[in-house]
């Protein structure tokens, strides 16, 4: 007999089925071994699956997986995650711990039908823009910043929306994804991501790169809480936090799909 696993997906950083980011989660009794839950990454061929147990001894724990590679932070699918453990897994909970690679992640229900994730703050800091950068966006940035993804400052939001990237030219880069980010016309800030070397050419919504985006901005622009689009095809929107050594990220969430996976 086939093993028979839940699967849900997942619309993140929006109201609407359709919108915002797709992310399967696959609620687990014990973790598979990496090979297995990183080719049912694959088959899925979303940004990210998210495995998620309960131990009972540390209490939820989850990790996440694009096509190609496990990664140490993920914002939309931890969101994902949640909305599932508080609609589906454990209705009645109204707030999370999850335990990841990167620390103990909490996530808190607020008003409405709006989720508040904590995730550590990762300021980027000003470096020179790489070689081959501007090549690969088509543009030029008026500076550009580093933590784990390098962020791409442009003057308006306008030409963040009109990029059209190389994502060969942009998978060659030394760093995991690019960021470009800008003033926005009904946000604070807008931003998209591109990550094609590891298996994701552009994610619709990215939770984990407004750990750099949000300590950036409130700097910039003298305040803590900030509204923030990411001006992708599908969409999303995400309220902000800056907390020092945190960020606040905030969103909504609609199932799409639920099933079984059968091995």
């Amino acid at each position: 007999m086939p093993t028979r696993l839940r699967l849900y997906q997942v619309d993140a950083f929006t109201s609407q089925v359709f919108g915002g980011n797709p992310a399967a989660v696959c609620p687990l009794d014990a973790w598979l071994p990496d090979e297995v839950m990183q080719a049912i990454a694959l088959e899925n061929n979303l940004s990210e699956t998210a495995f998620v147990l309960r131990d009972e001894v540390r209490g939820w724990q989850i990790r996440w997986f694009t096509p190609t590679q496990e990664v140490d932070l993920c914002g939309h699918a931890t969101l994902a995650t949640a909305y599932i453990l508080f609609t589906r897994l454990a209705p009645g909970l109204e707030q999370v711990q999850l335990h990841s690679r990167s620390g103990p992640l909490v996530v808190t229900q607020r008003e409405g039908d709006w989720m508040e994730m904590d995730f550590p703050s990762r300021p980027p800091e000003p470096c020179p823009i790489p070689e081959g950068l501007v090549e690969a966006l088509g543009a030029t940035p008026r500076e550009t910043l580093a933590a784990r993804d390098l962020v791409a400052v442009f003057d308006s939001e306008e030409q963040v929306r009109a990029l059209n990237p190389d994502l060969t030219k942009l998978a060659a880069l030394d760093y995991f994804s690019v960021v470009p980010t800008a003033p926005g016309l009904e946000a604070d800030f807008v931003s998209r991501f591109f990550a094609p070397r590891v298996g994701v050419p552009e994610d619709p919504v990215t939770g984990s790169s407004h750990c750099s985006l949000v300590p950036y901005w409130a700097r910039k622009l003298g305040k803590p809480q900030l509204l923030a689009h990411q001006v992708s095809a599908r969409g999303g929107v995400l309220q902000c936090e800056d907390r020092d050594e945190r960020v606040g990220i905030a969103g909504q969430a609609v199932l799409y799909l639920e099933g079984y996976i059968s091995l």
